[in-house]
């Protein structure tokens, strides 16, 4: 098995079945379909396997990437038999998250290339962002880690209120000012108490108003030229949060925040309460970016370190039928 089971432990294995449960029963009722009466892959399978995987929002371009492959294998050997699709497509899946870079393995205990370790959260409101750094504080500081939060996101008192209560749930300081500061302030009040207090983590959340791209880039550019006064590499990471459950409109949120600033990471929340988990193949391999976690359910607990096999392994799995 994957990362999960070397390094994670059961428990998170069975909260990734279970937060797909709804992409996975729909995407095998019809793969079951796709085959049923079948004993070879021909033209009307490859055809229902595409509506299949159309419909839990892996993607046109990436649907067709995958049919061509499994096209190509057909044609290879001549003759593929129905009981072999299942492992073919797991392949075949695994291999389009394989294209894209993939972070690297490690758990929330692993040492950090730098210190204060400088964490950007960008995405628009209502995707999770707020509760993805909560979560993420949470867990960083359940490994051992010290973290401080930065409230930069100075548009909506909301958004300050709803970061301080995450900071006082976990049990993490909190950087802020009032509302309408300058968020480029904030973030440079926060990289500098990080320094002095000698957090491990520093994550700082932004705007999450969709503004135009030339303003947004202002914005998120001005903010990095300020935490470099304090550090000159930072942020060591730029982690766009995406709601995954709103399928193709996630994948327009990646293209417009990708064009506007150099995002390192995602973090796909809310996978467990929709049919469209395939979104995560289809950005993953469309921005060539790492999937690094996964939001999985409303318990601090249920943010997950992505493993692409772990993950296909689940879309594949009975066990929770």
């Amino acid at each position: 098995m994957g990362l999960f089971n070397k390094l994670f432990g059961k428990k998170e294995k069975e909260t990734l079945d279970q937060g797909l449960e709804k992409t996975k029963s729909g995407f095998l009722s019809k793969l079951t379909k796709a085959i049923a009466g079948k004993s070879s892959v021909d033209d009307e399978v490859l055809d229902n396997l595409e509506e299949a995987l159309v419909s839990a929002d892996v993607g046109i371009e990436t649907t067709v990437q995958i049919i061509d492959r499994i096209e190509k294998r057909v044609a290879k050997d001549k003759y593929l038999n129905t009981s072999e699709l299942n492992g073919i497509l797991q392949q075949e899946m695994e291999n389009i998250l394989v294209d894209a870079p993939e972070a690297e393995s490690y758990t929330f205990a692993s040492t950090l290339p730098a210190k204060p370790y400088v964490i950007l959260v960008v995405g628009v409101n209502g995707v999770g962002k707020t509760t993805t750094i909560g979560k993420l504080a949470y867990n960083f500081k359940k490994a051992g880690k010290s973290v401080l939060l930065g409230a930069a996101d100075t548009f909506r008192a909301a958004a300050v209120d709803q970061l301080t209560i995450w900071s006082d749930r976990v049990g993490v300081p909190i950087v802020k000012q009032g509302m309408g500061a300058d968020p480029a302030s904030v973030a440079f009040d926060t990289v500098q108490s990080g320094v002095s207090k000698g957090a491990d983590v520093v994550i700082i959340d932004t705007a999450g108003r969709l503004h135009n791209k030339a303003h947004l880039m202002d914005e998120l550019s001005k903010i990095k030229r300020v935490i470099q006064k304090h550090i000159p590499e930072a942020p060591h990471e730029v982690l766009l949060v995406l709601d995954g459950s709103t399928g193709q409109n996630a994948l327009e949120q990646a293209r417009q925040f990708t064009a506007a600033t150099d995002v390192t990471a995602l973090a796909i929340t809310k996978l467990d309460g929709t049919a469209k988990g395939g979104v995560v193949l289809a950005i993953a391999n469309q921005f060539k970016i790492p999937v690094k976690f996964i939001g999985m359910g409303e318990k601090m607990e249920d943010l997950l370190v992505f493993d692409k096999h772990e993950f296909v392994d689940s879309l594949f799995s009975l066990e929770n039928k």
